[in-house]
């Protein structure tokens, strides 16, 4: 029996401590000092907008980890010493292990601004940003400026328009999460992010972040000149991992904890997880560091499986996000780029007056689909992945594209417009199928 040590709570660090007792009697223990038991880190907005409190988001009921001999120590690691295995925390106590994981997750990016560090000026990762978040909303804030734009910089902006403070948005780039959205979803999004009240300001940077008794008052536009006065300062221009504490260890970093295929990191006995790694040698057209949920799912049952059976190298799978834009929902299945490549065939459909939309990329040559994009339409996740997965041809998509449609009986479905789109295009006349229940073979295979 080996003593595994799990740094962080997270998603990552919390799969793995789930899936290491399934399978083994290792003793486990999970450190964090942010929080005593693990919680779903992209419901904090909702606990700020009234919709749940904090303890609608943990994981588990707090009795889970003590019935499953998960031993929780909340307290921050100060160091580790990786020739010794041994762990150093704040409170000075120290910790032996036999074999440790890093899930460390990520830290909200700060850029050098003058007043950066200005009380009221702040990211939105840990637990610790909500509740600061809140403290300086009941001291009172008159108007919140957010710098950044992508999926933390629109979450902070609603939560702050739910309590009717008035938000400014510094978006670099020439339209919102252009680096990420094609041009069509992303000028959809800026369009909702007005509609909603919201002062968006594109092609516009922070310069400087002034104070008064150490306190932000207000925010200098790079561009414009234009100084706008405020109580809060969002500060959501990305993420970065969070191993500042693991630089000092002897162990390998870059960006991130470097780690293998096998997620194994240059110590021995010592594995990464999530947010905080990047992968040395990434999966064609995937990138080495991935911030999202699902990865460090992946990730935790991978080194899980490592520990308890022997080496299983880390398959992220076909890409998967998704998010909410205000009201709209937004999925993403597989390989959607901002720009769509000339190989790539993008088939767009979006609604004359509401907010939704369907894209779907294939391979022009071989008609294979490629992606999914859909905004305000949901679309089974199993479904698209096994299309994906196995390389089918668009025209196969096309005529059973009801099965994808995840949106609730009575609903109104869009599949039908989508496929008359196809057929004007292209000179065709494929039929779309009629929606019906799932066989059970089809509920096997797609969930």
């Amino acid at each position: 029996m080996s003593k595994i040590i799990i740094i962080g709570n997270g998603i990552a660090g919390s799969t793995a401590a789930r899936y290491i007792r399934k399978n083994s009697d290792h003793e486990i223990t999970m450190i964090s000092g942010e929080t005593e038991y693990p919680f779903s880190r992209t419901a904090l907005m909702y606990i700020y907008m009234g919709h749940m409190k904090f303890e609608h988001t943990k994981l588990y009921e707090d009795w889970f980890w003590a019935k499953n001999r998960i031993n929780i120590v909340k307290e921050w690691v100060k160091n580790i010493d990786t020739s010794q295995k041994i762990i150093a925390l704040s409170n000075s106590e120290t910790i032996d292990y036999d074999k440790l994981i890093i899930a460390t997750g990520s830290k909200p990016n700060k850029l050098g601004w003058p007043g950066q560090d200005l009380t009221g000026v702040q990211g939105l990762y840990h637990l610790q940003d909500l509740e600061s978040m809140e403290t300086a909303t009941q001291q009172g804030i008159k108007k919140a400026v957010i710098v950044g734009g992508g999926l933390i910089g629109i979450e902070m902006a609603e939560m702050f328009h739910s309590r009717h403070i008035p938000v400014t948005m510094l978006v670099r780039e020439k339209s919102f999460w252009d680096i990420v959205l094609p041009p069509e979803e992303s000028a959809m999004i800026n369009r909702h992010i007005l509609a909603n009240g919201i002062d968006l300001r594109l092609s516009e940077e922070l310069l400087e972040i002034k104070g008064i008794d150490g306190t932000v008052s207000s925010i200098i536009c790079k561009n414009s000149g234009e100084e706008i006065a405020c109580e809060f300062v969002g500060l959501t221009v990305g993420v970065s991992p969070n191993i500042d504490f693991v630089k000092e260890s002897g162990i390998a970093t870059n960006r991130g904890i470097i780690a293998n295929e096998y997620l194994e990191t240059s110590a021995k006995d010592v594995y990464a997880l999530g947010d905080c790694v990047e992968l040395a040698t990434p999966d064609p057209g995937r990138r080495p560091i991935e911030a999202v949920w699902y990865t460090g799912r992946l990730m935790g049952k991978a080194v899980a499986k490592s520990i308890c059976d022997g080496p299983t190298k880390y398959d992220p799978g076909i890409w998967f996000n998704s998010a909410k834009f205000f009201d709209i929902e937004y999925q993403v299945y597989g390989d959607i780029p901002a720009k769509t490549p000339e190989h790539i065939t993008s088939l767009y459909w979006q609604h004359q007056t509401e907010n939704k939309a369907i894209r779907i990329n294939y391979e022009t040559a071989s008609g294979v689909v490629t992606g999914f994009n859909l905004m305000g339409i949901r679309y089974r996740h199993a479904v698209c992945e096994k299309w994906i997965a196995d390389k089918t041809n668009i025209e196969t998509v096309i005529e059973n594209l009801s099965i994808a449609n995840f949106d609730p009986e009575f609903f109104e479905e869009y599949e039908s417009t989508f496929v008359a789109m196809y057929n004007q295009k292209n000179g065709k006349s494929i039929k779309l199928k009629a929606k019906r229940k799932l066989s059970l073979v089809e509920q096997f295979l797609f969930g």
